[in-house]
């Protein structure tokens, strides 16, 4: 397991603000050489803690501006397997996120769709064919206040 230094919380935070910023540039943000700071970001990606970097897109203008969480079920007693269900839901390319819960629901995925006609074409065409899913609850979103991918805990 490698140690994460306070200098390298510095870089992770700097480069959650702008993952596209020059070396040089980071170096100068957290107070470190470029060698030095390059070094250390390597480190990081080669540890795994930098898993990679993503472009965040905005929904609304590429037509699907809707966020929905949908809860799932999934029936029990007829040996549908949770990892089946979830690689086939990870594939749908609506589906942003997927998490398996504990407590009332099995599964709760956050998807992007346009609008209420585009959520029902998500359920008829795509949830719905899905086998072992006995149960959906939805709630649409209607404003996000925050919305990170990570966060650097204070070490």
């Amino acid at each position: 397991m490698t140690t994460i230094t306070e200098m390298d919380r510095k870089i992770l935070r700097a480069l959650m603000e702008d993952g596209r910023q020059p070396n040089t540039q980071l170096a100068e943000t957290v107070g470190l050489s470029p060698s030095q700071c390059w070094q250390r970001v390597r480190r990081l990606e080669e540890a795994g803690i930098i898993a990679g970097y993503h472009a965040r897109l905005n929904q609304e203008l590429m037509g699907v501006p809707e966020i929905v969480l949908v809860e799932i079920t999934l029936e029990r007693n007829e040996g549908y397997q949770l990892e089946q269900i979830g690689q086939t839901l990870a594939e749908l390319p609506e589906v942003l996120e997927m998490h398996v819960t504990s407590g009332e629901f099995d599964l709760f995925i956050k998807i992007a769709v346009s609008g209420t006609r585009g959520y029902e074409e998500f359920l008829k065409n795509k949830l719905y064919r899905i086998s072992g899913i006995r149960h959906s609850r939805s709630i649409f979103s209607l404003r996000c206040f925050k919305n990170e991918m990570s966060y650097v805990p204070h070490g």
